[in-house]
């Protein structure tokens, strides 16, 4: 249990740092709120990869994605984020 947790923070983290590194302007979003933002993202890219291909090896609907889902899960969660808040990147 423990291990999922902690791989689970470590997913998190690397997918919502590349989420961040990719989506154009400066967010002001922590450390924890980036993890947290990884994580829904993994979810996301999870819950798409099944609807996309039809396919759910732990026969649950929504899983953990691989990295790659999990990267454009984060991407899309961090994009609808900006938009909700009205957050924007700075241009800078």
């Amino acid at each position: 249990m423990l291990g999922l947790i902690i791989s689970l923070i470590i997913i998190g983290l690397i997918a919502g740092a590349v989420a961040r590194l990719v989506m154009p302007g400066k967010q002001h979003i922590s450390i924890p709120m980036t993890i947290l933002l990884g994580i829904i993202g993994s979810f996301v890219g999870g819950f798409l990869g099944f609807l996309i291909f039809q396919h759910d090896p732990m026969d649950g609907f929504f899983q953990p994605a691989g990295i790659i889902g999990s990267i454009i899960g984060a991407i899309i969660v961090l994009f609808i984020y900006l938009r909700v808040t009205g957050r924007r990147g700075a241009t800078r």
